[in-house]
């Protein structure tokens, strides 16, 4: 089966972490292909899809969703997982927990009824200082929130085991019915 991997990064941290889930499901047996999601045409030749973007004023960007909305019809037509990276893991300890939980919700929601995804994972991504206006990264400061890098490698990593188990699945069921 071919997977595609599309992503949708600001500043790098998503793209990378994009490549790390293709760089796993390809150690699984899997051919893949990552790429920009500005990149995309059709998804012919794609049997399944992870796509990702970064979060920008609580949404994906608009590359992203744009891409997701014009090929809709095409990608409830195969198994499709979805990640976001933000930066829930830099906010305060007492607001992170929820605060993750209610972006997962909203991202999840907004895109669940176009794609219906298998699943849709929210990751931590990279904060730095010198990607955010002064003034954003002084107000950022001021309520707890830190600066650094953020992603659990280990946790993408297993969720990409896991997309990879689930499309492995698929395969056998597809070969059972045929």
């Amino acid at each position: 089966m071919r997977v595609l991997i599309g992503h949708a990064s600001a500043h790098g941290s998503t793209r990378e972490i994009a490549l790390r889930i293709a760089g796993v499901l390809k150690q699984e047996g899997l051919a893949v292909d990552a790429l920009p999601i500005s990149r995309l045409g059709v998804l012919d030749g794609y049997d399944a899809a992870v796509l990702g973007s970064a979060i920008h004023q609580q949404a994906w960007l608009p590359e992203a969703m744009a891409f997701v909305q014009r090929h809709a019809s095409e990608l409830v037509a195969r198994p499709v997982w979805l990640f976001s990276v933000g930066m829930s893991a830099s906010l305060p300890p007492a607001v992170r927990t929820s605060a993750s939980k209610a972006q997962d919700r909203r991202l999840a929601g907004a895109l669940r009824d176009l794609v219906r995804p298998r699943g849709h994972r929210l990751f931590s991504g990279v904060a730095r200082e010198e990607d955010f206006p002064r003034w954003t990264s002084v107000l950022f400061r001021l309520v707890g929130a830190r600066f650094g890098d953020f992603r659990d490698w280990d946790q993408i990593e297993d969720w990409a085991r896991e997309i990879a188990h689930d499309v492995r699945s698929a395969r056998l069921q597809a070969s059972a019915e045929s």
